[in-house]
């Protein structure tokens, strides 16, 4: 477990954090009692184990809402288009940040409402991801629980709202279809430091890396050409993933200008991008991906600043479509931010 609330440039302050007397207390506390994770038995009644964790997290959000008290919902609950010096909050993410204060595994909420808000939490997943899932909480927030909180947008049940948690390196998002036209029901935002804060070239224990080398493959396999239009010198601030106003202004390597098996490979690293996320997020970000005119509309964009080693494997890289972006900085750790959507108009705010 690595923590680095000193981070060694400037700019790298956003991600860093403080840890507190009691997260520090709670993440020692549990390395000596030799129990790294929280244990999930009795989710939910008649449930327990993976049946419980893979429940789907809208109907456990709609009882989760309806089980908490009035001072409860002032500091949880919003109003479904609720406002804040960010803009419209349930469409808003950041690399390091609680959406509210109260943490899961706290006082604040009762043990029944922290065995539902687990259940939807690792409901957003696959099943077989669940453990990297929670080795990514282990090493950034010392376990899971421990540094995560919670808001409701709405009102559950309804064809209106919307359940964020957040954390360092964590936004998922849940909402029943309320917003049809948005993939993960808006942006999302997910990463992991493994073994340190700067890591070295092939960063070893990073669940998340595999997807950087699947990508990788498909610049292997590019011709002199292409890897001119894909290798771009610096990639944009990673923050900035709001869809462009032309797809002219989207730079990279064009998808439909590649042969027939670079095409598959790029299918493939698509499937694994996906891969971590529940069946219905899958099928919804390849609706959305359909809407644009395929992958075929989508940019694949190698940044040359960040090689970590210098090693020609690429840790910065985009992929980018009309209404599609997936921005993943490999550099100093794993960063990756998501925004996907039908309809290119979509607005969200990022920081």
């Amino acid at each position: 477990m690595q923590f680095d609330p000193h981070p060694s440039s400037p700019e790298l302050n956003p991600d860093s954090f403080t840890i507190t007397r009691r997260h520090f207390v709670r993440t020692m506390g549990a390395a000596i009692a030799g129990t790294p994770f929280l244990g999930v038995d009795g989710l939910l009644a008649g449930q327990t184990g993976d049946a419980a964790k893979t429940t789907a997290p809208e109907p456990l959000v709609k009882q989760l809402y309806e089980s908490m008290t009035p001072t409860q919902k002032s500091k949880v609950c919003f109003d479904w288009d609720h406002k804040d010096k960010n803009g419209l909050l349930r469409q808003h993410v950041r690399a390091n940040w609680n959406i509210t204060e109260p943490i899961v595994n706290s006082d604040f909420f009762t043990k029944d409402q922290q065995e539902k808000i687990e259940a939807i939490f690792f409901g957003h997943f696959n099943p077989s991801w669940h453990k990297k899932i929670r080795k990514q909480l282990m090493d950034d927030q010392g376990g899971y629980g421990e540094d995560q909180s919670i808001a409701i947008f709405g009102t559950p049940g309804t064809d209106q709202f919307q359940f964020v948690m957040t954390g360092r390196h964590t936004t998922v998002r849940s909402d029943g279809d309320s917003a049809e036209h948005l993939a993960f029901g808006g942006p999302i935002f997910y990463g992991h430091a493994a073994e340190e804060f700067n890591e070295t070239a092939g960063h070893p224990g990073n669940v998340f890396w595999e997807q950087a080398l699947k990508a990788n493959q498909v610049y292997k396999i590019l011709d002199g050409n292409q890897r001119k239009a894909a290798l771009i010198p610096k990639a944009p601030p990673e923050s900035k993933i709001q869809f462009k106003k032309s797809p002219d202004q989207i730079t990279g390597l064009q998808i439909s200008d590649m042969t027939k098996d670079q095409k598959q490979e790029m299918q493939s690293v698509l499937n694994l991008l996906i891969e971590p996320f529940r069946t219905s997020d899958q099928k919804e970000v390849k609706k959305c991906i359909e809407a644009q005119g395929g992958l075929d509309k989508c940019r694949i964009s190698f940044y040359q600043a960040g090689d970590i080693g210098n090693d020609g494997v690429w840790d910065n890289w985009r992929l980018e479509g009309p209404s599609f972006v997936w921005h993943y900085r490999g550099a100093p750790h794993v960063h990756v931010w998501v925004n996907i959507s039908a309809d290119p108009h979509t607005q969200i705010s990022a920081t």
